[in-house]
This record gives structure tokens, sequence and C-alpha cells, in this order.
């Protein structure tokens, strides 16, 4: 469906790998008149935008200078108000730590229409790629999702409500606080040999997984010197495919 004046998309670009966009959102990022994507998209998919179209990057980087959400909102709507169909183009799924409600919300109350693509979250992707099927039967049957960016925080996530609910852990954003993590997890019960798994730079080339446990986790991926963007998956699920890599 090609991407109509005035008009603000939600697009979830999916969870790295440029061909795991939807079809209806490649349609919209092929026809826009501009694009406003995130840091981590791959620039393979932004070769998809029109020669003409006009490319912004809102992108948030820890240390970097980079525009506010109330910024982005403003740049979204001052696009659509001057006649421009506009791709909000967004890594995962706009509606899973992305921030897609509040973009939603800034443009109803501007009166511009919006529309959202829903895309394939890293949180299933990520584990997906890595051989972790985040529900099996007769192991797990549901996984809750978490992020990760935020686990030093006095507030925030109650890391011990999320360690008692039942089901396997999915968290985003947390590798650089996988040893925080992992702790207030087993503080909150979880078993320290509970299997764990990351995966870093899910479903793009280079391409890496490491499986521990809570107890080893943070040693074992500091020897390895995982970095983010990370995917990390705790609970028995973890294993299920890849119990001969668990240490």
């Amino acid at each position: 469906m090609k991407a109509q004046a005035g008009t603000i998309y939600l697009v979830g670009a999916g969870p790295g790998d440029p061909k795991l966009i939807t079809v209806h959102g490649r349609e919209v990022l092929e026809s826009a008149d501009a694009v406003v994507h995130d840091r981590l998209i791959s620039p393979e998919l932004l070769k998809l935008a029109r020669v003409d179209a006009r490319i912004e990057d809102a992108g948030k980087a820890p240390g970097r200078a980079s525009r506010s959400q109330e910024d982005i909102n403003d740049l979204l709507i001052a696009l659509a108000r001057a006649g421009h169909s506009v791709c909000r183009l967004k890594g995962g799924d706009p509606f899973v730590f992305g921030r897609g409600g509040e973009e939603v919300l800034a443009a109803r109350a501007a009166g511009i229409p919006v529309v959202v693509v829903p895309g394939i979250s890293s949180a299933l992707a990520g584990p997906a790629a890595a051989d972790v099927p985040v529900t099996h039967r007769g192991v797990e049957s549901s996984f809750t999702v978490v992020t990760g960016h935020d686990a030093q925080a006095a507030a925030g996530v109650d890391w011990a409500r999320i360690a008692g609910t039942p089901g396997s852990i999915v968290v985003l954003m947390g590798v650089g606080n996988l040893g925080t993590i992992a702790g207030k997890l087993i503080e909150g019960g979880r078993p320290p040999d509970e299997p764990v798994r990351v995966v870093e730079r899910a479903t793009l080339p280079g391409q890496r997984a490491l499986s521990g446990t809570l107890a080893t986790i943070e040693q074992l991926a500091q020897e390895a010197e995982l970095q983010a963007p990370a995917v990390i998956v705790v609970g028995p699920v973890a294993g299920v495919l890849n119990e001969a890599e668990t240490t």
C-alpha cells in the first residue's frame, strides 16, 4: 500500500536483518516522502527509500547528543502537516519498548492521521535466531518481556516480581547490566543454575550466541566481550536446544 500524503506511519523494521521487514512495512518505506529512522536500522533497508525522500536520523545512543522524544514528535507532525507521507521506521515492533504509543498520542493530539504497521520484535526473533524457543511444550508455556536498560536504578523494573513470575524471561537492552540482572533474579528466587542464553546482533552478520547460567553468564559474557545490541533469555527454554553448551 502506497503511503498517503499527510499521514504518519509507524513501521516496525524487524530485529535487524533487512529481509525481515513485513511486506506492508516495505511498501510504506518505498513510497514515503520522508523517513525518520532509529539508530539501529540497517543501511541496506534505508536504501529501499525513494532517492528523493527526506531521510532523518532520530536515533538515540548512549553518550551521544540526540533528539528528545518531544523533538521527534514535533518533527513527525511538522512533516505530515507539510503534506508529506511520513515513514517512522523503528527497530523491532513500534509498541515493544519503541515509544510508539507516545508518537501515536502526539499525532492524534495534533489531528494527524497515524497508521501502525507492526514489525517482528527482537524479543521473539532474537531467541529464535539462536535456537531458543521462548515457549516449548512440556517445558514452558509463557514468557515475560522486560527492559534491562535501568536495571541498576532504584526505581523501575521490580526484578523480585519478575523472578517470581512463572515462565521464561526475555530481557531487551540489558547486556550492559547483565551481572546486576542475573544477581537480582537469583535474589528473587531463580536458581543460580538456571540456563541463560545471550544473543548478540541477532539476525545480523556477526551474530553470536553464548550459553551459561545465572551464576556464570556475567563472567562468560565478559570473557567473550559481548556487546549491545543483545537479547537475554532466562529459563529452561534457553537450554532445550543448546543444553550441551550451557556452562
